[in-house]
């Protein structure tokens, strides 16, 4: 599993109001200081005015203010390295508004499975094409194409470097063993929890303007004009019958790649309002960024 140490059996219970939980989270991760304490004592020992200190002594100097701030230098100068998350949620979870919220705040490159298939079909590229292939034939596309997609965007420089949020993916226990065997495994898999009622009626209460794209609610989120309700359609498979067959289907495949990731694995109450929900979210984000930053100036700290 990933590096650090996470116990999220503290933190699994429904909390209808914003918390904090309480974590033990931990990180190995560090990186090298771009400056070594060689050359910052080399740098500051030329940073004097007073003709009278001579070079040796502009060193001594120096050391002495080096040792006194060399934590300090070290913190600031080692990166921890950045959140790699998976989130997973039935339909009408709330997935897609806790993904906008979690990269805006956190900076994470977004990738779903569904937009880089649909991007790659759009493209022409031959991953597309072969992809377009199965899915005019009424196939699913086999996991290779759809993993390979998934490598090369979280090889990309932004998801190195920022840290990548993996949007819906992986669906089933054989693209976890994939990406497990690739090299990419996450910090966190968030779960988003709704009760099976509740995401029904979400779904079957959705509506779509086909004019401006806006989706619609009947009852939480209502258009705002008579011609606008006019015109509102429904999508062919957002029925009761057909929602309950998704949710099963859905329910099958995370507990099967909860397998993979129980021992990380935090399960966020997603009945109540986006706000509520996202501060269940961003309290383990803030406190598993907190404690990795902690390790990674401690460890720095270290190496003087």
């Amino acid at each position: 599993m990933a590096a650090c140490g996470v116990n999220f059996s503290t933190i699994t219970q429904p909390r209808p109001q914003p918390c904090s939980p309480s974590l033990s989270l931990s990180s190995s991760s560090s990186s090298s200081p771009t400056n070594s304490p060689k050359s910052l004592i080399s740098q500051l020992s030329f940073v004097s005015n007073n003709p009278n200190i001579s070079l040796r002594r502009g060193r001594t100097l120096a050391r002495s203010r080096l040792r006194a701030h060399n934590f300090k230098v070290m913190a600031s100068a080692t990166k921890p390295e950045p959140l790699k998350i998976m989130i997973s949620g039935a339909p009408a979870s709330g997935k897609g508004t806790q993904c906008e919220l979690i990269t805006q705040k956190y900076g994470l490159a977004h990738v779903s499975a569904g937009d880089l298939l649909r991007a790659e079909i759009a493209a022409g590229s031959e991953n597309g094409r072969r992809a377009k292939e199965f899915m005019e034939k009424g196939k699913l596309v086999p996991d290779e194409i759809v993993v390979t997609m998934v490598k090369e965007r979280l090889l990309q420089s932004d998801s190195q470097e920022n840290g990548w949020l993996l949007d819906g993916y992986p669906r089933s226990l054989s693209q976890a063993t994939a990406l497990k065997e690739l090299g990419f495994e996450p910090d966190l898999f968030i779960l988003l929890e709704v009760p099976e009622d509740t995401l029904v009626e979400r779904v079957v209460g959705r509506r779509l303007d086909p004019v401006t794209g806006k989706i619609y609610h009947l009852k939480y989120s209502p258009p705002e004009t008579e011609e606008i309700a006019a015109r509102l359609t429904q999508r062919f498979d957002d029925t009761e019958e057909k929602v309950k067959l998704r949710l099963r289907t859905h329910h099958q495949n995370v507990e099967a790649v909860l397998s993979m990731y129980t021992d990380i694995t935090i399960k966020i109450h997603g009945s109540v309002c986006k706000e509520e929900v996202f501060a269940q979210i961003d309290a383990v984000l803030a406190e598993l960024l907190e404690q990795r930053q902690a390790t990674s100036g401690s460890l720095a700290a270290k190496k003087m």
